[in-house]
């Protein structure tokens, strides 16, 4: 008996395209990739039930780097990989059994920026200004992984400082990327010409080298710049401003770009050489603009421009009574302040005017104007009145506008009498406390001032600090003080607050009150849904549970079977939900149970069944695949049953083995008496299936009463990986493994497998194999593709495992142990290269010695090649393919064998006829169907071999 519920194990390869992968020195696997190739990672795991596979990275979430969707499956892909996508991923597999399973790959991502190349000059007196010694230094920085190689040179010439006194070449401290400096001290006439600074990677990855030239005069000067206009320009909106960066010293020329901050520039913005032109601005396209002037000579020339559009928002006015008395009205013989605020840019740049009556108001003893009034917030102008007589009851007017500008000015008026100013007085009406809505419609809170004088907007808030108003906002204002809700949740269940607004009106102590939300909703029930097995003649126990509610009086409760209503007492709609019933045959199906309140109705689901649960496929089988004869293969198909004495005993299981949605084998699996035990694996042998085809295996659990539902999974031919032990095994090259296979990184391209299926249809028709050698479509080979980009003699190898040989000496003290190589080749095409097999002996330096050639056509078909070896030690088999004259030229491989002991010599005769075989044992000798001319000769080779004896 074996417990097979496993907990899961991950391992972490690569099917992309790597430059390099290697370990590291803490057994880390470490990915190399060039930036803009595809990185294909593969966790295979292990573990039953099958895990579930999540992919992270080192700073989180690897979501935000590629399709959410990939970071759940096995296989991660990201194209078009950036640096800034390297670093470590983990691979994390969990089923729910132990500790879920994690690995990790670093990924490094290669790459090289084109250089960058900036030249810097000093000028300094040498010996009391007898004479200017000019240095030139001329600066490379490029970015790259890995470090990059820097190459100057003068012209064509490379510079080497060990022999020009006149150059040092070094590393510059606190520099961002990578950086050299070539130093050209006290300008010689040879130093003025053509620099060069070369970077390369050493070709890691196929990373070309990359270089910029910088040309060197008398005449190379920094840039500088002049701009057009003040550093801070000030338009109305709908104005078209023009801003130009003049050149006006720089060689070479300098190239000028513009630049806003923040963002980008307006879709609006034209930009001619050094002038930024803004078509019909608004608002939007205020901020910081800069225009740089680069010629890589001395550091750029900036300049800034801070862009303001005039705008003026809401203007708002303030009441404020004697504060000093603690007033709240308009009383003679007090102080009164009016206040007029507006939301301006700039917001210094706003003018405000103050009428009586709509005559001018200027400072006097009892009116005091205050351009900027410190008690009140920025940019906020007051009138104040000092001990108010009759004559000071009037209409008040201020207006705020920009002086000069178009953009029209703003006016609020004000009448202060004893009649028209009155504190305000909040209330909600009858009723409203406490506002009920079913969740999904509209609400509206009503919060009014019933008295006051001028009466202030209202505005609304959550009573919960941390709580936002619906809107996302902390405050809403609303004019009447009513406001409006839409599509109501119960998250905004809760109190609100309401207040008067301490603008536009007395700038008092703010009133306020609140209103509670009530939001009605359906009963929520456990469980939404329950899959219920049991065994017949059993009691089921159903039970729905109300989790909240609101209101939390129920209305009523229902049971439904299959659609129809269950005729039962009325039920207590205080107790929890629940119903019993004998499962038999004719009650299996679906249950629900209806509850109700005044709000809505929810509903809780029930599978009630007596199926048993499914299967679970086991999938960490150790070779499962048998090879049979005639090219067929078996499967060993291992699986768990889910939790088995939920239902009636179970007694086999229905499998079908399916092709093409077609059913070629459908049998039932007899347990004979054997019940299946949580945990414990079964097993099942598919036999008579075709190499390499793959299957879908449909499989259900029997009990007494009734068939489970079906699980389906594809079984799938893989090699019979043995390897590193030589074996009697066959490698047809049927699964992306290869038995072990690798190819070898020295080489100049690889070996690669296909089959008929994969075949491009535009290839050369005159070259390499229809099929494997078996021949069927499915089957696969490796072979070597002879097309363009490859040139004659460009080699591709193919490396067999490592075999560890550990005893060297045969039988009898013979010499050392043979081995029998064996392998099918194809070299079809009139432009074929060489097909070499060589034998590579590891030791200190490791050997390779060729054991076997072919070169040129050798024939339309596949041919078997078979020979012995006798390695000295540890030894692999190199499968080295060279490239012909062209493109016709293909060479394939298929069912390699590597067998401990000499090979089996073969003779067969072919002929029109039958076929002759002669095998003689012991100086006896079988003969079959022997043709009459056959007979006469037999008749004389054994009357020549009797003389002979």
């Amino acid at each position: 008996m074996c417990l097979c519920t496993a907990p899961a194990n991950a391992q972490i390869v690569h099917s992309g395209a790597a430059c390099n992968v290697k370990d590291d020195n803490i057994s880390e696997r470490i990915y190399t990739i060039k930036e803009g190739d595809t990185l294909v990672l593969q966790c295979i795991v292990k573990g039953h039930p099958r895990p579930q596979v999540r992919w992270t990275k080192t700073a989180g979430s690897a979501s935000d780097k590629f399709q959410e969707t990939s970071i759940y499956n096995e296989t991660l892909r990201i194209e078009s990989i950036q640096r800034v996508q390297g670093g470590r991923y983990y691979c994390k597999a969990d089923n729910g059994v132990g500790v879920a399973a994690i690995k990790s790959i670093r990924v490094d991502v290669q790459y090289l920026d084109k250089p960058m190349l900036t030249v810097h000059q000093t000028i300094s007196d040498v010996r009391g200004s007898y004479y200017q010694e000019k240095t030139v230094f001329l600066r490379c920085t490029v970015n790259s992984n890995p470090p990059a190689r820097f190459i100057w040179k003068r012209s064509s010439m490379l510079i080497e400082q060990s022999k020009d006194n006149g150059v040092d070449i070094y590393e510059p401290l606190y520099t961002q990327g990578e950086t050299k400096v070539l130093k050209l001290k006290n300008l010689r006439p040879k130093d003025f010409a053509d620099y060069t600074c070369q970077v390369s990677v050493r070709n890691v990855c196929n990373i070309e080298d990359k270089s910029v030239t910088f040309r060197l005069t008398n005449a190379t000067t920094p840039p500088a710049l002049r701009l057009s206009v003040n550093e801070t320009v000030v338009v109305d909106p709908g104005q078209d401003v023009s801003m130009t960066c003049e050149v006006i010293s720089g060689f070479p020329s300098p190239t000028v770009t513009w630049a806003r901050s923040p963002g980008p520039l307006p879709l609006s913005a034209q930009v001619r050489g050094g002038t930024l032109v803004l078509r019909a601005v608004t608002p939007a396209d205020a901020g910081a603009y800069n225009c740089t002037a680069v010629n890589n000579v001395g550091n750029p020339a900036r300049r800034n421009v801070n862009l303001v559009v005039r705008t003026m928002g809401n203007l708002t006015f303030q009441i404020t009574p004697d504060s000093n008395k603690d007033s709240e009205t308009i009383q003679m013989g007090r102080d009164l302040k009016l206040s007029c605020h507006v939301d301006a840019t700039p917001q210094d740049k706003v003018n405000y005017t103050w009428y009586k009556n709509g005559a001018p108001v200027f400072n006097s003893d009892s009116l005091i104007l205050l351009r900027s009034d410190p008690d009140m917030a920025p940019g906020t102008s007051s009138l104040e009145i000092v001990d108010m007589k009759f004559r000071d009851l009037a209409t008040y007017s201020c207006v705020a506008n920009f002086p000069g500008s178009r953009v029209q000015e703003l006016r609020v008026d004000v009448n202060i009498s004893q009649n028209n100013v009155s504190p305000p007085l909040l209330a909600v009406p009858p009723g409203g406390q406490v506002v009920s809505v079913r969740e999904g419609g509209s609400a509206e809170l009503v919060c009014l001032v019933v008295d006051g004088k001028p009466r202030p907007p209202i505005l609304w808030s959550r009573i919960e600090k941390d709580l936002l108003m619906p809107s996302g906002q902390t405050t809403v204002e609303t004019p009447d003080g009513r406001l409006r809700l839409n599509n109501v949740s119960r998250d905004m269940m809760g109190a609100y607050r309401c207040q008067t607004a301490p603008y536009n009106g007395l700038n008092i102590k703010r009133r306020e009150t609140q209103v509670q939300l009530n939001v009605q909703y359906p009963p929520m029930l456990d469980p939404v849904f329950q899959d219920v097995r049991s065994r017949n003649k059993q009691m089921v126990t159903l039970r729905c549970i109300v989790l909240r509610s609101n209101p939390s009086r129920l209305t009523n409760i229902r049971w439904y079977q299959n659609g129809d209503a269950i005729r039962m007492p009325l039920p207590d709609l205080k107790e929890t939900p629940e119903l019993k019933f004998m499962l038999e045959s004719t009650n299996n199906g679906s249950y629900e149970c209806q509850v109700s309140n005044s709000a809505g109705t929810s509903t809780c689901k029930f599978n009630v069944t007596a199926q048993p649960y499914n299967a679970e496929f086991y999938f960490d089988t150790p070779n499962p695949v048998r090879i049979l004869k005639g090219n067929n293969y078996s499967y060993n198909l291992q699986w768990t049953q889910k939790d088995p004495e939920a239902t009636d005993r179970i007694i086999g299981y229905w499998i079908n083995v399916r092709k093409n949605k077609q059913n070629l084998v459908s049998k039932q699996i007899d347990l004979k008496g054997v019940e299946p035990v949580k945990g414990v694996l079964l097993s099942h042998t598919i036999s008579d299936l075709r190499i390499p085809l793959s299957y879908e295996v449909r499989l259900a659990p029997v009990t007494t009463y009734s068939t489970g539902d079906y699980v389906s999974r594809i079984i799938q031919y893989s090699e019979p990986y043995t390897y590193p032990r030589p074996s009697d095994h066959v490698c047809g090259f049927e699964d992306e493994r290869i038995c072990g296979f690798s190819q070898d990184r020295s080489d100049v391209f690889d070996w690669t497998r296909q089959n008929h299926l994969t075949q491009n249809p535009k290839r050369s028709a005159n070259t390499g194999p229809e099929t494997d050698r078996s021949g069927t479509k499915e089957g696969y080979y490796m072979y070597i593709e002879a097309s363009r980009p490859r040139v004659q003699g460009d080699k591709a190898r193919l490396l067999s495992p490592l075999f560890n040989v550990t005893t060297v000496r045969g039988p009898k003290g013979a010499g050392r142990v043979p081995y029998c190589v064996s392998f099918y080749y194809h070299m079809k095409g009139k432009h074929i290269g060489t097909l070499n097999v060589l034998l590579r002996v590891r030791s200190i330096a490791s050997v390779d010695s060729v054991a076997w050639a072919r070169s040129g056509h050798q024939g339309p078909d596949w041919m078997k090649a078979f020979f012995d070896i006798s390695p000295s030690g540890p030894f692999q088999i190199v499968f080295e393919g060279i490239r012909g004259p062209s493109f016709e030229g293909d060479i394939a491989i298929d069912d390699v064998s590597i067998t401990k002991g000499k090979c089996k010599q073969e003779s067969s005769v072919a002929s029109t006829g039958k076929t002759t075989i002669l095998i003689l044992i012991g100086g006896s000798a079988t003969l079959n169907s022997l043709p009459l001319a056959s007979w006469l000769t037999f008749g004389l080779c054994c009357f020549l071999l009797l003389l002979y004896r």
